[in-house]
């Protein structure tokens, strides 16, 4: 039984402009990494960007912020004792990652805090004292 790859571009990638856009596409496909999903939200205080990263170890995790981009990249290592050529399918993903995706406002990322829970990444990082919003009461005057 032959393993069948598991391709992650959708058909309209397929066809005559592979060649020249991704040269020996399934050799190219066999070293690619993967990009983990990520969920960005911001409350008062902080922009939380949260990462499924299931199976990961966090020591193999690397954060950084830089220009009020978060940069998370690391490598998921498999483990297995059974040859490339005996599986059916494979499709649990392995190999390095990598994401960089700009944050919505002004952040110091010098204060930023991560945890891992459950293989879900949650980076708290929190806002500019200069993007914080601020309520400004109206004095009212009377004549």
């Amino acid at each position: 039984m032959s393993l069948i790859k598991w391709n992650p571009w959708p058909e309209q990638f397929e066809g005559p402009l592979d060649k020249f856009v991704w040269g020996d596409f399934p050799a190219v496909a066999n070293n690619f990494s993967f990009t983990p999903s990520i969920d960005i939200y911001q409350d008062n205080d902080n922009v939380v960007v949260e990462a499924p990263l299931a199976g990961i170890k966090p020591e193999n995790v690397k954060l950084s912020i830089e220009n009020d981009v978060l940069t998370i990249e690391g490598k998921a290592e498999q483990k297995s004792e059974i040859d490339e050529k005996e599986y059916y399918r494979k499709e649990i993903r392995s190999g390095s990652f990598y994401r960089s995706v700009a944050l919505p406002v002004a952040v110091d990322g010098a204060q930023a805090k991560a945890e891992y829970e459950n293989g879900i990444l949650k980076v708290i990082i929190p806002k500019e004292e200069r993007v914080k919003s601020k309520n400004i009461e109206i004095e009212v005057k009377k004549k």
